[in-house]
């Protein structure tokens, strides 16, 4: 394992993984949509009170208050340190934003019917 990254390699893996895949299909955290809104459940404290943002994509518990990135949440998720953590999301491809798109809306179509 290298003793650091590029700093590219981590701004990737920040950055090019939507944070809502990765919480939803990825690390398998449940998850619902409330008032239109991706909610999950807080790996920290079990709440959901919380939401993501696609367009800085971090995660957010409101009861923690802490923003958390793609990195942050597998670590915890994961239980992983930092470089575990970073080989993982190593391993997940980029995956072409309109299809993510597309599945977050069928996702959430479908729960909002039940």
């Amino acid at each position: 394992m290298p003793n650091h990254y590029a700093k590219q390699t981590l701004k990737r893996l920040r950055n090019d993984i939507p944070i809502a895949i990765l919480i939803a299909d990825i690390l398998e955290l449940p998850w619902k949509t409330a008032e239109g809104y991706f909610r999950f459940l807080c790996p920290r404290c079990g709440g959901f009170d919380t939401a993501t943002n696609p367009r800085t994509n971090l995660a957010r518990c409101f009861t923690c208050k802490q923003n958390l990135n793609p990195i942050d949440i597998t670590m915890i998720v994961k239980r992983q340190n930092f470089r575990q953590a970073v080989q993982f999301l190593q391993g997940i491809r980029k995956v072409d934003a309109k299809e993510l798109a597309a599945g977050i809306a069928t996702a959430m179509a479908s729960q909002n019917q039940r």
